[in-house]
């Protein structure tokens, strides 16, 4: 138990040093996070519901942030390219990210032309029932894109780092809250970049940690 909780630890560290750079990109992180959190409980009582926030606010934000606001020069406080951090990403990288985005956009497609949706659903009557379906389409492509790279990294990593990534993943709305509570503060202070001089949530020889490998 010790390893797994020091290796979530180091991925945790990683994603936020290697890819939270941006203010912005943090501050959308806390929107997606505080929705993702309202998504979790409406999983337990109307799962459509939860896939719609999930996707339509805590998912877009989040991209959001890392495509269009996140830094991709070099990474001088990581002494890092952004074509080396693309490589060792141990989740989605932006590559993935477009791969996984690209078949959430286009789902809805096959819907339109067949209601059954290869009698899967009893054809909608309303559109109301048609979102609700598109719905229910993303929310198992939420749950498949989690377990597909948590299998894969079964096999390209180990076993361990398939459920560290995916203990991770279901926690960091928590964590996100936790860690960029304060990035609309320093936002609307002007300050675009992280200094990194606020790491308090790492032991102060946080940043001789390794990567996750």
């Amino acid at each position: 138990m010790n390893g797994f909780l020091e290796a979530l630890r180091i991925q945790r560290w990683d994603d936020h040093r290697y890819y939270h750079h941006s203010r912005i990109n943090q501050t959308l992180h806390l929107v997606s996070a505080i929705s993702f959190l309202f998504a979790y409980v409406m999983m337990f009582k109307d799962p459509a519901i939860a896939a719609l926030v999930g996707w339509l606010v805590s998912m877009t934000t989040r991209q959001a942030g890392h495509f269009f606001f996140e830094p991709k020069e070099y990474d001088a406080y990581n002494h890092a390219t952004h074509e080396y951090k693309e490589e060792i990403k141990v989740g989605y990288n932006l590559r993935r990210k477009v791969i996984l985005m690209t078949i959430w956009a286009l789902s809805p497609i096959p819907l339109y032309f067949d209601p059954t949706f290869f009698g899967l659903f009893t054809p909608h009557a309303d559109n109301a029932e048609f979102i609700r379906h598109v719905a229910l389409i993303w929310l198992v492509i939420g749950i498949g894109g989690l377990i597909f790279r948590t299998v894969h990294l079964f096999f390209i990593r180990d076993v361990q780092t398939g459920l560290v990534w995916l203990t991770k993943i279901l926690t960091d709305p928590f964590h996100d809250i936790k860690l960029y509570h304060r990035a609309p503060y320093h936002l609307l202070r002007g300050q675009l970049i992280d200094p990194h001089t606020d790491e308090k949530w790492l032991d102060d020889d946080a940043e001789e940690l390794p990567r996750a490998t």
